[in-house]
């Protein structure tokens, strides 16, 4: 009997994230029209993951890491600016977003089993400093599992992590989903498999419709900054949220 109630929970918590999450606005076979975009100034919120910072470097962009621990981020480069902020904190975000042409957003924290709004709220502080500073380019990482991807992590998420781990985490990055499809901004949400440390590849799936209603799919941090940093100025998954795994 508690087998059955567990799997009705797991199940209907996987409903309601399919029900209360972002669509994808657009079919596959409908990319948007190119336009001219010229990036040469990125934010990075979320900074101390090393690959989006160290990765925007090498493609030759001007960098300003937005790190709760500067410190944290053991890198320097003279494209990089290291500044203290928390996304909790509505002024150190305006501050950093003054002057840029984009933003890319991977914030994360491990506050699993406490309620919170840091990924929601977080974001509609940068979304509200972006549109006071006229930066119109979001590109956010949130994860598979979530809106028209619920269910696609396989069994493991779909009826252990996801509902006995990570249930308030998910909510969270279902209203953050939210808060940045209501914005103004030019948005892209990028939604991961299972993060991994392993070495950039280069070639992965993007899309909608990916994932396994059985195996976990996996893709690497540093692949998935790649990806990310190919939506700074493309085009095809505006206002879309494509999922990538290898």
């Amino acid at each position: 009997m508690l087998l059955v109630l567990y799997l009705v929970y797991a199940l209907g918590l996987c409903m309601a994230l399919r029900a209360k999450g972002l669509a994808t606005p657009i079919s596959e076979g409908e990319p948007n029209p190119p336009t001219e975009r010229r990036v040469t100034r990125v934010l990075v919120a979320g900074a101390t993951g090393r690959q989006l910072v160290a990765q925007a470097l090498e493609r030759g962009y001007d960098v300003t890491a937005l790190a709760r621990n500067p410190a944290a981020l053991d890198l320097s480069h003279p494209r990089l600016r290291v500044v203290h902020g928390i996304v909790l904190d509505p002024a150190s975000l305006d501050e950093a977003a003054r002057g840029q042409d984009a933003v890319l957003c991977a914030l994360g924290h491990k506050k699993f089993f406490l309620p919170n709004r840091i990924l929601s709220e977080g974001t509609r502080n940068l979304v509200r400093a972006m549109e006071t500073q006229h930066v119109d380019r979001l590109v956010c990482e949130t994860a598979l599992g979530l809106g028209d991807s619920a269910g696609r992590m396989g069994v493991y998420y779909t009826l252990f992590l996801v509902p006995v781990i990570l249930p308030l985490y998910f909510w969270d990055k279902t209203r953050q989903e939210r808060v940045i499809a209501a914005s103004r901004l030019d948005w892209i949400v990028v939604r991961p498999g299972m993060l991994t440390n392993g070495a950039r590849r280069g070639r992965y799936r993007h899309g909608s419709g990916l994932g396994s209603v059985l195996w976990t799919v996996r893709i690497s941090r540093a692949d998935v900054a790649d990806f990310m940093l190919s939506q700074l100025v493309g085009e095809t998954y505006l206002r879309r949220s494509p999922g990538v795994c290898w």
